[in-house]
């Protein structure tokens, strides 16, 4: 949505045209939202700047068919490194030398990703924050096989769609979920010692610290099963880092099927 936005063409690529379909409805709800603030008092640039930005979007089922004429594959599909290296190796034969790769992982290496290719100096990271069209913030994530050049396309792109990108080396988390995961993680802690309730404890950071949500508001929205894979992925990487330790209350919510907001309880119950 943000780059057709910026007058970038792009195409959507998913598993079926049910799921596209689904996601170009999205995106047109996404953008009737974004003209109500926008062209507020006018609505016939509104409703021009949602049909220009639908007609630089078109959608595709077969990634390999369309990659040939792209200049940056921005990769969010499912967490699992298994999954994201097969469709990069795959990617990697048909696109042209010139077209730079990119995942948009919240968690994962993405050096052990540009392995997956031949093109690992044309190969970085992009995490965007939810909700993308509202978060102004992209951390470009540069291992220690990406070029300069490509570093600074891909610096230049998040600016090109009217972002604030900040830039890390390809460490575990980046730069806010490596301080974020790890302060959720405390505040189960906190709240497993039985130190303070965890209501106490959201509205402690939210007054104090000024953030929006809470700890375990956060952990609702974001997703308990989510959460445990990122901290579990982590553990893995670095078993002594207390950091990283596993919660056994978050993987009871877990494995009871209460992961937060989707699926209508967490550390809360939702209506």
């Amino acid at each position: 949505q943000v780059a057709a936005a910026s007058g970038h063409t792009v195409v959507l690529v998913d598993q079926s045209d049910e799921i596209l379909k689904k996601s170009t409805k999205g995106i047109e709800e996404s953008l009737k939202r974004v003209t109500k603030k926008k062209f507020a008092d006018k609505p016939e640039a509104g409703a021009e700047f949602i049909k220009k930005t639908l007609k630089n979007l078109s959608t595709s089922t077969d990634a390999a068919s369309v990659v040939h004429s792209t200049d940056l594959v921005i990769e969010a599909i499912v967490e699992n490194l298994e999954v994201k290296n097969e469709l990069f190796k795959r990617l990697d034969k048909f696109a042209p030398e010139h077209t730079i790769f990119a995942s948009n992982t919240s968690s994962l290496p993405i050096t052990k990703m540009a392995n997956a290719t031949t093109r690992q100096d044309r190969f970085g990271g992009l995490h965007f924050f939810n909700p993308v069209p509202m978060m102004k913030l992209v951390e470009v994530i540069k291992t220690p096989m990406t070029s300069q050049k490509t570093f600074e396309s891909l610096v230049d792109f998040s600016k090109a769609v009217g972002k604030s990108p900040v830039s890390c080396k390809d460490t575990p988390g980046f730069i806010v979920n490596r301080l974020l995961v790890p302060y959720m993680m405390e505040a189960v802690r906190l709240f497993e010692r039985g130190d303070a309730s965890k209501e106490d404890i959201d509205v402690a950071m939210k007054l104090g610290a000024g953030y929006p949500m809470g700890p375990f508001e956060l952990l609702d929205y974001v997703g308990l099963d989510t959460s445990k894979y990122i901290i579990d992925g982590w553990h893995s990487l670095e078993p002594n880092n207390p950091l990283f330790a596993p919660s056994p209350l978050l993987n009871k919510l877990v494995e009871e099927k209460k992961l937060g907001k989707k699926t209508g309880e967490g550390f809360y119950k939702y209506k």
